[in-house]
């Protein structure tokens, strides 16, 4: 990132759970209405020579399938998500966002698995503007996926209880 080497642990059942949770429905939702493919990590995305980032899902719209190469995705995704986990939340809250931002992400979601919230953010001519900040008990929608509602509990949702 911003050319550094960065290298980080592995994430947690629970993060991968909230991944795999949203990642599900999020796929689902957007080839059952041919709007694009939902991708998850690892998978580079090369947004510059100094900049490839690793986001935990990605949604490439029908209309960039040309950044899809037989190696990895080059260029912007119209969508990022990631799960914040203690080694990343920082980096991802402050670095990430700017370098998504700089690149032209349209939309960034930062889905927090100990707060239980999913924050989004929406590419303006300023930069990114909050569209909110979302808990349990509430949804949200997103202009990419038209028709998709979020009920912010349905990621959180462990079915086994394993904690």
């Amino acid at each position: 990132m911003d050319g550094d080497l960065v290298r980080q642990p592995a994430p947690r059942p629970f993060h991968q759970i909230v991944v795999m949770n949203l990642a599900g429905l999020l796929r689902a939702f957007a080839l059952g209405h041919g709007l694009g493919h939902v991708l998850t990590a690892p998978l580079d995305v090369v947004l510059s020579r100094e900049n490839v980032v690793q986001p935990d899902i990605i949604f490439i719209g029908r209309e960039q399938m040309d950044v899809i190469t037989e190696e990895n995705i080059s260029g912007a995704p119209a969508l990022v998500v990631e799960v914040l986990s203690p080694a990343t939340s920082t980096r991802d809250r402050e670095v990430k966002r700017k370098i998504y931002e700089r690149f032209g992400v349209r939309e960034y979601w930062m889905v927090d698995p100990h707060a239980r919230t999913v924050a989004i953010l929406a590419l303006a001519e300023e930069g990114y503007v909050s569209r909110g900040v979302f808990a349990p008990g509430q949804h949200f929608s997103s202009p990419l996926l038209p028709g998709l509602t979020v009920r912010v509990a349905d990621l959180f949702h462990d079915p086994f209880s394993y904690r």
